[in-house]
């Protein structure tokens, strides 16, 4: 049994508008995905969940995006590699300058939304992400969805040298190739606690879970998201830790 770290998205709100329960997830988690700008949050936000992550003893990880606010950075973009590599090294050294200012580091990088999802299908756009790490710091793990076969994400990574941290989830339901099925689709999010709790059990101790098709599904996770953006989902975050450490204190 692996020792799953909880992630969460963090830092979403712009201005007086509030998305997320940030104070209330944070104690909770290992790590936080901070949004930098581009699909939420603003300069006052960021140093605000920073300092908020610090007081918790959380690690702060990049949470870049698509320029998409309207959109909430879930639409994808026609950019080019270049533009790609750019708008993530951007994002990153903004985030990482109010870490600095709080005594902090970028602990690693989780690309958000439509970029997340675009870097999994397409080799050009995960190439241009791991480029614009090696470039800023060569030392920060990726964060990347852990499918039912990752060898192409693994063999890209050793060539740049870059350490992958492949991630779960535990509210969302997956197609047999152990990708999310789309939110369009009925039943594509869980929403019953104890389904949620089961499912982050069998990551953690290496069960199967049962595809969209009925198919037996083994993922192999590093860190596993929650979210938090109401009650029912913050009850669920905090019977997912205490799963979690029965595991682990299990004989």
């Amino acid at each position: 049994m692996k020792t799953l770290l909880l992630n969460a998205d963090m830092g979403e709100s712009f201005g007086p508008w509030v998305m997320g329960l940030d104070h209330e997830v944070m104690p909770h988690v290992d790590l936080a995905n901070v949004a930098c700008g581009f699909h939420a949050s603003d300069p006052d936000v960021i140093r605000i969940t920073v300092r908020l992550a610090s007081r918790h003893g959380v690690t702060v990880g990049a949470h870049p995006a698509y320029p998409d606010m309207v959109g909430f950075g879930r639409r994808s973009m026609a950019c080019s590699a270049e533009e790609v590599e750019n708008l993530v090294l951007y994002q990153v050294g903004a985030l990482a300058a109010i870490c600095r200012a709080e005594g902090l580091e970028v602990g690693y990088v989780k690309p958000h939304g439509a970029l997340y999802h675009d870097m999994m299908r397409e080799p050009e756009v995960l190439d241009a992400v791991m480029r614009a790490l090696v470039a800023f710091d060569a030392r920060l793990p990726l964060m990347v969805m852990a499918t039912r076969d990752t060898s192409a994400a693994r063999e890209m990574a050793q060539r740049h040298g870059v350490t992958l941290w492949f991630e779960a989830f535990a509210d969302r339901a997956y197609d047999p190739e152990g990708r999310l099925v789309s939110r369009r689709e009925l039943g594509a999010v869980h929403h019953d606690t104890e389904v949620i709790v089961d499912q982050a059990r069998r990551i953690a101790s290496g069960e199967p879970l049962t595809a969209s098709d009925g198919s037996e599904l083994v993922l192999d996770a590093d860190t596993l998201c929650v979210h938090g953006d109401n009650p029912e989902s913050i009850a669920a975050i905090q019977a997912i830790r205490e799963a979690l450490n029965d595991l682990k204190s299990a004989p």
